[in-house]
């Protein structure tokens, strides 16, 4: 993923800023946290493991970086497609050639478990499992050309939803869940690139399944992506395209958050805007999809100081952000309501 930033002409901010003192008492739905209230606890809603979310992680880590065309990233893969099975999902496998943004193919994977699949009342759950070629944020410029590990950047939002798969097998919800593990999230031109410029290098693995999805017509009421979910001390702002296109569910996911304890990690403020698989999810396939990204709004980058760096490794993974993570993930989906 990349951070996008907006300029915003002075003329232009001085005009919002007098129209939001004239309507100070006026908020849209999406910055309105009554809109989408917390999810309130109707079932039994199962305890989320951080041991076994901490241990997938480490399982993917294990392989190495999972750069695209590696062999890391093809037993990756495998490893990723059977333990789906292994609890209880539908699987579906995408394999498809994609043109990277030096024209490289990438021989890519979306692996995907689908919960109840006959329900046509779905919520989709995604993440990105692909890990960066460069380690060009480090400070070390001659290893700008080495992949990283991508534990935080990657693993972690794997390893959440496989312990919510887990979960699903021993304990359905009242609606149908896909889970997805985009591929290719992370190859997006470098900066050290000579060659022309191209658009939407980022996120091939979801621009290829908002095309192509993996059931004819596929739709969700929504989609929740988890990126960068496992670090020391993460914060999880609201990400404004997330606000902008699935408002309400921001509310409720952060609301959610907050009945549950884990205000610390979910601060009610805004963050930055982000270029990630939930806009392709959305502009591709019409789905409102909440990006549960880290912010560091302290940081240079706003990811971190180990974001595309070397430095992505278990040492940084926390289990107290994973279960803040996993616990608000099944808290929602598991009341959610059929009709």
């Amino acid at each position: 993923m990349k951070r996008n930033y907006t300029f915003i002409p002075l003329l232009l901010l001085l005009i919002v800023a007098i129209v939001a003192c004239s309507n100070n008492s006026s908020k849209s739905a999406a910055d309105n946290d009554s809109e989408g209230d917390a999810t309130k606890a109707t079932v039994q809603v199962p305890q989320f493991s951080a041991d076994s979310a901490y241990q997938y992680i480490q399982t993917q880590a294990d392989f190495g970086p999972r750069v695209p065309n590696t062999a890391a990233h093809k037993a990756c893969g495998e490893f990723l497609a059977k333990k789906l099975e292994e609890f209880g999902a539908k699987v579906y496998n995408q394999h498809a050639d994609l043109v990277a943004y030096d024209n490289t193919i990438l021989k890519a994977r979306n692996v995907i478990g689908a919960y109840n699949p006959e329900s046509k009342r779905r919520v989709l759950l995604c993440a990105h499992w692909d890990s960066r070629p460069y380690a060009d944020q480090d400070a070390d410029k001659t290893k700008h050309h080495s992949p990283i590990l991508g534990v935080n950047d990657g693993a972690s939002g794997v390893g959440v939803l496989l312990e919510v798969a887990r979960q699903l097998q021993q304990q359905a919800p009242a609606i149908g869940i896909d889970i997805i593990f985009f591929d290719a999230e992370d190859y997006g031109i470098p900066y050290f690139y000579q060659g022309a410029y191209k658009n939407d290098t980022w996120c091939l693995g979801s621009q290829y399944w908002g095309r192509v999805p993996h059931v004819d017509g596929y739709n969700a009421r929504y989609g929740i992506l988890l990126d960068m979910v496992g670090g020391k001390n993460a914060t999880f702002y609201k990400e404004q395209f997330s606000q902008r296109t699935a408002g309400k569910y921001v509310n409720k996911i952060w609301n959610t958050a907050h009945r549950l304890g884990f205000g610390n990690f979910f601060p009610k403020e805004k963050g930055t805007e982000v270029t990630d698989d939930h806009m392709y999810v959305y502009n591709l396939r019409q789905i409102p999809c909440v990006d549960i990204i880290n912010y560091d709004p302290n940081c240079d980058t706003g990811f971190g100081d180990f974001w595309h760096t070397i430095d992505d490794t278990m040492d940084i993974i926390d289990k107290g952000t994973l279960n803040a993570v996993g616990q608000t993930l099944l808290e929602v989906i598991y009341n959610e309501t059929i009709k």
